[in-house]
């Protein structure tokens, strides 16, 4: 009896201990990232893109609404910058400077664009489960993976593979799957937040040398 008695308590004490505990889901995993990404003001980070043979390096900044500059060491002096109002693109290969404008309209149109978006149009699981594991086979590195299935047939990525850092639920690896089968990878490393990033960091001085080529995107109306 005092065997069974024993037993018993410890089951009780075990189911306590199951029942308590909150069980992490892939969608209350991901509404956790979205919610750290949402308090960043800043952000800034080394970034490395892979596609194919295609293989590219720099330093991204972001700030918050919409100010975004990558500057490339690869390809050496490319530059990315957007100011919540024109997109500069600099190819030093051609000395050429592509500037689109955007309008009110526009901007209201992909404001819902990043986190949002995939929370809207993809399904998250996890890859193997809440627990961190390796980034890569032999990685020291660990993270949690999460994958994102398409839901909307209109998005260009049928999977996204989300590695997440667990202690800061920053985005350390985003790798997608496009619907013709190409593998975009990128990796985003040293990531600082909330640094105090001026908007005079995305002010882009061009090459006076450089061609300038005017809504390559699009015409504004």
């Amino acid at each position: 009896m005092i065997k069974r008695g024993f037993f018993l308590f410890l089951s009780i004490l075990c189911l306590h201990t199951v029942f308590s505990q909150e069980i992490v889901t892939a969608v209350k995993y991901m509404d956790m990232v979205s919610e750290t990404y949402s308090a960043i003001r800043d952000y800034e980070a080394h970034i490395a893109i892979r596609s194919g043979n295609s293989d590219m390096a720099g330093s991204v900044h972001f700030l918050t609404p919409s100010f975004l500059r990558i500057d490339f060491s690869r390809p050496a002096d490319q530059v990315i910058v957007f100011n919540g109002e024109l997109l500069s693109i600099y190819l030093p290969e051609y000395r050429a400077i592509l500037n689109q404008n955007i309008n009110q309209s526009r901007r209201t149109a992909t404001a819902g664009m990043g986190l949002s978006m995939l929370k809207r149009n993809y399904a998250p699981s996890f890859v193997t489960g809440p627990n961190p594991e390796p980034l890569e086979p032999g990685s020291r590195e660990r993270i949690v993976k999460l994958r994102l299935t398409r839901t909307a047939g209109a998005e260009p990525f049928r999977e996204i593979i989300l590695s997440i850092d667990p202690d800061t639920l920053l985005i350390r690896r985003m790798e997608g799957t496009t619907v013709t089968g190409s593998v975009i990878r990128f990796d985003f490393t040293n990531a600082r937040i909330n640094q105090g990033i001026p908007e005079q960091r995305f002010i882009y001085d061009s090459p006076a040398s450089a061609n300038i080529y005017n809504n390559f995107l699009f015409r504004e109306d």
